[in-house]
């Protein structure tokens, strides 16, 4: 095996990486605060992503003439290795292209899911209490199957074009030569007080002491590169019915302090979806596409943004607009709460949630002179009542935004779910921690929880990954955002500063935010938003002021143009030509 392995290396550094590895770029600080953000423009293609490595990865392959598909696989490759708080191979995450020789939407879900022998009462403690949300997510109780290289192998065989190995190289050269620490990278890595406790972390990321690696350190991540050499070699088919696969599951039932039962056959049993788009016109005509469940994503954005069309006219950061923005926002998670769920598993309703009658009916509910407070759930006819859900998904994900010379778009918004996700190490990448995602209480009030824990169910997420058509059926915009379930007023608080207030791409990510998700309305720290409390609080508000750290990743079409933005609260870069 090590003479094989040899014998590729030296292949895939002759084929692929025929000039040295070039200096990494400086990354910017990604704490509270705006760095400056800087468009880029390019005719024949464009790249964003949540780290410049990954832009640079996706540039490497457009540039050879790889397609969207084959960009996003590299790109990720990359993200899995700079940035391993947020996504990787242990992950998931949901994926939309736009194919443009067929001129067709298609959806891919790549969501974990939970094992055979999940229950309900899965982060129920001895007395039938839900247990504190670390005690759940760190460990192997909270690991789901990975389903990330799935997804990008099943991608790849509808929509890729360069060969399967070459879409490695740029990951491994960064895997085996090392990348820089970033100031982000490190910074999380000093707050996190779990990741030390799994001996592969602790000896790839931190000193003897305990202290991270200092800021510019190379990281070197041979595990992540082998790891890379066996999937490019013998495909994914290696990570789920192979050794990496038994070593994932392994490690989830062998955790010391909170092992889960994650087997090997759960792992062979994996499979990604296709599923068709939710798609809805709004603001002037334009098509909104995003993901439908067990993403919330698509359906919650169109319902935001139908709550909140009356702010075509007003100022983005006017009382007003925030008013309204977070009375939308009420309403769309009340529904959240209690309809949204794997379809597999409940009666999911999506077309009564998106009717026009239904829509106009629950907008009425908003007033501008006074909060609402707490939104209750729509009344909806179903089969079965339905408990509200109140599970926690923390804002640790990534996203990314390509678009390819032949007019191929990919929006891919992948995660781990919490920072560093389980804490659990497996060749050189994190397991995830998206079980966490579901509900902890099966049952509220006597009624059972459509997004409670069930085996082979995947979790609810907030993940948006969004593509808009302009009246022409033309692609006119890639977006989406991390950010936990704050990504759903992220992602609709962008289209509607890109399509009704008409801000550029750099423009719409560095806006302030602000918003409701059924609670305190929300208002970022060390921002303008900040002037918006006394106008809010005297509407009623409860008003929270606190860090908001999205991670837009945002491509706009103008005129033959292509424009890219990345958030400047992350490390992200746009670059295009």
């Amino acid at each position: 095996m090590n003479r094989l392995i040899g014998i590729f290396l030296t292949a895939l550094w002759a084929g692929i990486a025929t000039s040295a590895l070039a200096e990494a770029p400086a990354q910017p600080e990604a704490a509270s605060g705006l760095a400056a953000t800087k468009e880029a423009r390019g005719r024949l293609f464009m790249a964003v992503t949540a780290n410049p490595l990954a832009t640079d990865a996706a540039v490497e392959i457009l540039r050879a003439g790889g397609t969207a598909a084959d960009a996003a696989i590299a790109a990720q490759l990359v993200l899995g290795l700079v940035e391993p708080q947020s996504s990787g191979l242990g992950g998931g995450g949901f994926l939309l292209y736009h194919d443009a020789r067929e001129n067709r939407l298609r959806t891919y879900d790549g969501r974990e899911t939970a094992p055979a022998a999940a229950r309900p009462e899965r982060f129920l403690d001895s007395d039938g209490k839900p247990l504190p949300f670390f005690e759940a997510a760190v460990g192997g109780r909270s690991v789901g199957v990975p389903g990330l290289p799935a997804l990008l192998d099943l991608v790849y065989r509808n929509h890729g074009r360069t060969l399967w190995p070459k879409l490695f190289g740029p990951a491994l050269r960064l895997a085996v030569e090392g990348f820089p620490m970033s100031p982000r990278l490190h910074k999380l890595l000093a707050e996190d007080r779990y990741l030390r406790e799994d001996p592969a972390a602790l000896r790839l990321y931190y000193e003897i002491d305990g202290r991270p690696k200092p800021v510019g350190t190379r990281i070197v991540n041979r595990a992540y590169g082998f790891a890379l050499l066996a999937l490019a070699q013998h495909g994914t088919k290696i990570f789920y019915e192979g050794p990496i696969g038994r070593d994932i599951a392994a490690a989830v039932r062998g955790h010391g302090k909170n092992p889960g039962d994650l087997s090997e056959a759960d792992m062979a049993a994996y499979r990604p979806l296709e599923r068709e788009p939710i798609c809805g016109e709004r603001l002037a005509g334009s098509r909104i596409c995003g993901m439908p469940p067990p993403s919330s994503g698509g359906i919650a954005v169109l319902q935001m943004l139908t709550f909140a069309e009356t702010l075509a006219g007003q100022a983005p950061l006017s009382p007003e607009s925030a008013h309204r923005f977070a009375e939308s926002g009420r309403l769309t998670f009340a529904d959240r709460a209690r309809y949204l769920a794997d379809p597999a598993f409940a009666d999911v309703p999506v077309k009564a949630l998106l009717a026009p009658a239904y829509l106009a009916a629950r907008a009425q509910s908003i007033r501008a002179e006074a909060s609402m407070g707490r939104a209750a759930a729509g009344e909806l006819a179903l089969k079965q009542s339905l408990g509200e859900d109140t599970s926690v998904e923390l804002p640790a994900t990534t996203h990314l935004s390509i678009v390819d010379t032949e007019g191929n778009a990919v929006s891919l918004t992948s995660s781990v779910e919490a920072a560093f996700g389980s804490r659990i190490m497996v060749h050189g990448f994190l397991l995830n921690n998206q079980l966490t995602d579901f509900s902890f209480r099966p049952e509220m009030d006597g009624k059972p929880v459509a997004n409670r824990v069930e085996a082979n169910k995947r979790p609810l997420s907030s993940m948006a990954p969004t593509i808009i058509y302009d009246k022409a059926g033309r692609v006119a915009a890639i977006l989406g955002s991390p950010g936990g379930s704050q990504i759903i007023n992220y992602v609709a608080k962008t289209i509607l500063a890109l399509l009704a207030w008409n801000l550029m791409p750099g423009e719409a990510v560095a806006q302030p935010h602000y918003g409701s998700r059924n609670g305190p309305t929300e208002l970022e720290r060390g921002t303008q938003a900040e002037q918006l409390r006394p106008a809010l609080e005297r509407l009623g508000h409860t008003v929270s002021v606190q860090d908001m750290t999205s991670g837009l990743s945002v491509i706009l079409r103008r005129g033959d143009d292509w424009i890219g933005a990345a958030d400047p609260r992350r490390e992200g870069a746009a670059r295009g030509e």
